[in-house]
């Protein structure tokens, strides 16, 4: 039994750290004589079936000089996660059912952006500033004013929020409002997918017909996004539901993929991906042992004499494989983890999903961005 294929020889791992233009056309026709030189059966046959999700695989935090670019502390972390992730999908692309990666999507509106806030003397805070809870009441940072009107609110409930979701933050999750650079702007260039990623997923999709599925998150105005499941405050501060549980994501990869993979960042923040860890071994204990983690697809944000978030990644990712998740390296092949957990479960058992976490090295939550401190 092949384990795995080769790499295509369209894919140039020295180009993905570069912005270029995908040839579809060309692409979509080396997918088709791709799949039959190794015989690549369509996704829908498959018996046992891998789901990989990919969290924020995005220029801006990908692609050296955007403006979340993960570089982890060798400085090319993002890069080379991304070479070995898309490495992994060519030479595994017959065992992988479908690819499910999410968009971080946002506008210059939002409570993490400096526009956000104006101090007593109508400056924005610089990016990476941190604004508790005391400094909404001390007035140290208080609402832009001029926005209530563009958002829909008052502005007196408009504080109201910034007190309340601050210390929802702090009480819930133990941190506080980091204010980021704009990123991942809905119709700019660093919101669109790394190109050698985007490109692997669509030879993907052409050789194995697999639509993607991609999830849009992060666009509410009050509300953070690092995870893809769990919004970090799911109401607002008059107890009405800004942006719920994306069950339905949670819900079609345990449906359509017995086995899940994710990757991506690395969390920025901690709390954020344990909480998703946390829910999953509640609501699902048989599914969380069915999520493996590609250990060396995402790497923690770090950027030097400012943060440095690569031991809480690392914490992190131990306090998965604590609670049942599995561990894995891009080099190994998902046919072989397949047959050990045939053998493991059975012959002729039903086996259960797998669900792969991984994102920027934000936990800074992995997400390829400083940003993804909280994710998934």
């Amino acid at each position: 039994m092949q384990h795995t294929l080769p790499v295509p020889p369209h894919f140039k791992p020295k180009n993905v750290s570069k912005i270029w233009k995908v040839e579809y056309e060309q692409i979509a026709g080396a997918a088709r004589e791709w799949q039959r030189e190794h015989k690549i059966s369509p996704a829908i046959s498959d018996k046992k079936k891998v789901c990989m999700l990919v969290i924020d695989m995005q220029n801006t935090f990908c692609i050296p000089g955007h403006e979340l670019f993960v570089g982890g502390r060798s400085g090319k972390g993002a890069v080379d996660d991304t070479r070995r992730l898309c490495k992994f999908i060519y030479q595994n692309l017959p065992f992988i059912t479908q690819i499910i990666p999410t968009m971080d999507t946002h506008q210059a509106m939002q409570i993490f952006h400096s526009f956000f806030f104006v101090d007593e003397s109508g400056n924005h805070p610089a990016p990476l500033t941190m604004i508790s809870s005391t400094d909404i009441t001390k007035g140290k940072w208080r609402f832009n004013e001029p926005l209530a009107k563009q958002l829909g609110y008052s502005t007196n409930f408009m504080e109201k929020h910034l007190l309340y979701y601050t210390q929802r933050l702090e009480r819930n999750s133990k941190y506080q409002l980091m204010i980021w650079p704009y990123h991942a702007m809905l119709g700019g260039i660093g919101h669109a997918l790394a190109p050698a990623f985007e490109e692997a997923i669509f030879f993907h999709g052409i050789a194995r017909n697999s639509q993607p599925d991609i999830q849009i998150k992060g666009s509410h105005p009050l509300t953070e996004h690092y995870s893809a499941i769990n919004p970090e405050v799911t109401h607002d501060a008059n107890g009405r539901l800004m942006v719920g549980k994306n069950d339905a994501l949670l819900k079609a990869a345990r449906l359509r993929c017995r086995h899940h993979r994710r990757t991506g960042e690395k969390p920025l923040r901690r709390v954020d991906n344990l909480r998703f860890a946390g829910s999953i071994k509640e609501e699902h204990p048989a599914f969380v042992e069915k999520i493996y983690l590609l250990d060396d697809c995402s790497s923690a944000v770090c950027i030097p004499d400012v943060v440095d978030f690569t031991d809480d990644a690392n914490a992190a990712y131990q306090r998965f494989a604590d609670a049942g998740m599995k561990l894995i390296r891009a080099q190994q092949s998902i046919a072989e983890l397949l047959c050990r957990l045939f053998i493991l479960n059975g012959a002729g058992k039903r086996l259960a999903p797998f669900f792969r976490m991984s994102r920027y090295s934000s936990f800074i939550p992995t997400f390829p961005s400083p940003k993804n401190q909280h994710r998934l």
